[in-house]
């Protein structure tokens, strides 16, 4: 029966008998965090990771990843014109080393140290975020950028803001495309990379196929919003939700 797959394994904040309730925050969490990244360019990863990290850390990072793949996809559909190869050309051979470190941290921290590693991974980005600090988009911003993005994305699969700092004051659609891009090769390359590792067991790779439809459904959300709501209120909205799960994801990691 597919609902065993979604039930926690005691390491998260339900019960395993709370298997609904686990469906259905996992489920908004997926696509209010689709319908963020549709709009500016990342989101998925911010939202979906503390949330699913909270309720069930086992299940992190691989099922996220095996979800957030179809996103890319769906951006890269609409907006391939306006990727910047020269980005995914500097920075995708650097995510290579990021990755592998990435395999190495999932594979010796226990759930709870890597749920705080999340916690903390995602109140870095926000902080950064906030501070909206500008960097010269060059060849070594891009391949530093590349291998942190490769890293975080395999240990925590939150490997947007790396690049997204170095994008974040170019157009929407420029930035929504070349992250794309990234994103899709990326995840490909960290899925692969967790596979070889041992790191994607059955229960993980159900409940990331079954949130792809969710992933679909707000990046159709999130072509909507593009038009009828400014991004910048929606991401300062988005930030605040997100710095609360993460602090509460840290508060769990710390008091067990």
């Amino acid at each position: 029966m597919l609902s065993e797959y979604f039930s926690p394994t005691g390491h998260g904040v339900l019960a395993a008998g709370d298997v609904w309730p686990f469906v259905v925050a996992a489920a908004l969490a997926v696509v209010a965090g689709a319908a963020v990244q549709s709009t500016v360019g990342l989101g998925l990863g911010l939202v979906g990771a503390p949330v699913l990290s909270l309720l069930d850390p086992t299940l992190m990072p691989g099922a996220l990843m095996v979800a957030v793949i179809v996103l890319p996809v769906l951006t890269l559909v609409q907006e391939r014109r306006h990727i910047d190869w020269r980005a995914v050309a500097w920075g995708l051979p650097a995510r290579l080393p990021g990755t592998v470190l990435g395999v190495w941290v999932v594979a010796v921290l226990p759930p709870r140290a890597l749920a705080g590693a999340v916690g903390a991974m995602v109140l870095v980005a926000v902080l950064l975020s906030l501070r909206s600090f500008r960097v010269r988009i060059t060849p070594a911003s891009l391949v530093a950028a590349g291998a942190l993005s490769g890293f975080a994305g395999t240990a925590t699969s939150i490997g947007g803001p790396p690049m997204a700092l170095l994008y974040q004051y170019e157009e929407p659609a420029r930035v929504r495309a070349t992250l794309a891009a990234f994103f899709l090769f990326g995840g490909l390359l960290s899925l692969t990379a967790l596979g070889v590792g041992g790191q994607l067991d059955t229960r993980t790779l159900v409940v990331g196929a079954a949130g792809l439809p969710l992933v679909a459904l707000g990046f159709a959300v999130g072509v909507v919003l593009r038009d009828r709501v400014r991004a910048g209120p929606l991401r300062l909205g988005m930030l605040a939700v997100v710095a609360a799960s993460a602090i509460a994801l840290l508060v769990q990691a710390v008091l067990g």
